[in-house]
């Protein structure tokens, strides 16, 4: 990990493709022919200058920061302090450094947006320096209508999401000591240039958001940022117009975790909001549908929930494999993923009389790391100390809870068999109420509506 600081200035366009160097040189012109900045050199721009470009598409805090680390960048080693203003040189390696940049030159360029010292900064100041980045990245995929379909808003709850994802980030750091970054106590602690090095190349979500604020506030080599990955589109049927649990910064924190190929698009399954509180609505609606999202908010309004690697099916047995995985958003933000004990991934069951009937994810019966129970509104997290299967701790306030609100989300594109299974009807997930109703001599109304299944 050396200093790259004396190597800027002899490769710095050469991480640009020719064409993409082009771009990056026609912002900078328009940059320093600013006409609200008369008393700056033409081969300079201003603080001033990059606000009026950006405009209201990034926020003052990090537009300044984005300035200030530009201005601080030493080409020639022999700097006193930071320029007045920003050359072309400091101008394109700092995009260079940001955009293409391995992580040691983005570590460089982070600690220049935190400080203009050299020495170590305090862990306070990445704290806001993070925070400062997880809100860029929301306001300027608001700004920019890129939240595809979800919303920017912020979720209600005791802690903003931005503070709560910047808080996870930062988990990850590693301290001097070795020990993780976990909480207020920490706060004083310095962090030196390896550090920051050594969370940029751990943590992606650090560089990804860096990029999307700089691509979309500056509208500039837009091409190269994907970001159907990053922000999966939302669907949900016409006319069903609901406010989800998740907002658009929970999206994108589990999104993360899932599986490459199901985190371009999310579509609604099931929410008690527009589908009822039952149980049988739930496997109705969830049960051969593919890979699903499901998330709920207790009574004390933690929110969490769990990723089904495969179809749900009411059966008696254990189901699902190893990329399973339990989260919670708020108080926190964490992912639990399998430890190997056991096989205990996913669980749906209804209409038995000697086994658990409900929805669980990890753990074992009547002790689940995640329970809906079939009395739908009620359920509980147990884990004394942590979930067998995932090692999760009590997601809920309350060991036994109960909630109003839940929603399931399928991931990914269906398969022609998965479309064809969830057209199906609600009855056919839900033996005990066909039953009932052949007991009591009614009919099934949607059967005459439906094709004739091909045989399973």
């Amino acid at each position: 990990m050396g200093n790259s600081g004396s190597r800027v200035g002899q490769s710095v366009c050469s991480r640009f493709l020719p064409e993409e160097q082009a771009e990056i040189d026609r912002l900078f012109d328009a940059l320093s022919s600013d006409k609200n900045s008369p008393n700056v050199s033409s081969k300079s721009f201003s603080l001033k200058a990059l606000q009026n470009h950006v405009g209201e598409a990034v926020p003052l805090e990090m537009v300044t920061r984005l300035y200030d680390g530009m201005r601080r960048v030493d080409l020639t080693g022999k700097a006193k302090g930071p320029s007045e203003n920003v050359s072309q040189e400091q101008f394109t390696a700092s995009m260079s450094h940001l955009l293409k940049g391995n992580s040691e030159e983005k570590s460089l360029m982070i600690m220049k947006m935190i400080s203009a010292t050299e020495s170590p900064v305090k862990a306070r100041e990445v704290q806001k320096f993070t925070e400062d980045l997880v809100g860029s990245v929301v306001h300027v995929l608001s700004h920019r209508q890129e939240l595809r379909g979800w919303t920017g808003k912020e979720a209600p709850g005791p802690t903003p999401r931005v503070q709560v994802l910047a808080a996870q980030l930062l988990s990850e750091m590693k301290l001097q000591d070795g020990k993780r970054f976990l909480g207020p106590q920490w706060l004083d602690c310095d962090c030196d240039r390896a550090m920051i090095e050594d969370w940029v190349f751990r943590v992606p979500h650090v560089a990804i958001f860096l990029s999307v604020v700089i691509h979309k506030g500056f509208l500039v080599l837009c091409s190269s940022l994907d970001l159907t990955t990053l922000v999966p589109e939302r669907q949900v049927d016409q006319g069903r117009g609901f406010e989800s649990i998740l907002d658009i910064l929970s999206v994108m924190y589990i999104n993360a975790h899932l599986p490459w190929e199901q985190r371009h698009c999310w579509r609604l399954l099931f929410s008690s909001e527009l589908h009822g509180h039952s149980f049988s609505q739930l496997c109705g609606h969830i049960t051969h549908r593919g890979p699903c999202v499901a998330v709920l908010e207790d009574h004390d309004k933690h929110v969490f929930g769990g990723f089904a690697s495969c179809s749900w099916e009411v059966k008696p047995q254990f189901q699902g494999d190893d990329r399973c995985f339990l989260f919670s958003i708020c108080p926190s933000m964490a992912v639990y993923t399998h430890t190997g004990y056991n096989d205990h991934y996913m669980y749906l069951n209804h209409g038995q009389q000697t086994i658990p009937n409900g929805l669980g994810m990890g753990g074992q019966h009547n002790y689940f790391g995640l329970w809906v129970d079939v009395d739908f509104g009620k359920g509980h997290s147990r884990a004394k100390p942590t979930c067998t299967t995932y090692n999760s701790p009590q997601l809920s306030a309350q060991e036994n809870f109960q909630f109003d609100k839940m929603e399931v989300w399928a991931v990914g594109d269906p398969s022609e068999e998965q479309l064809a299974k969830g057209n199906k009807s609600i009855l056919d997930a839900d033996p005990e109420a066909q039953a009932l109703l052949e007991i009591s001599g009614r009919s099934r109304h949607s059967e005459g509506l439906r094709e004739i299944p091909d045989d399973e």
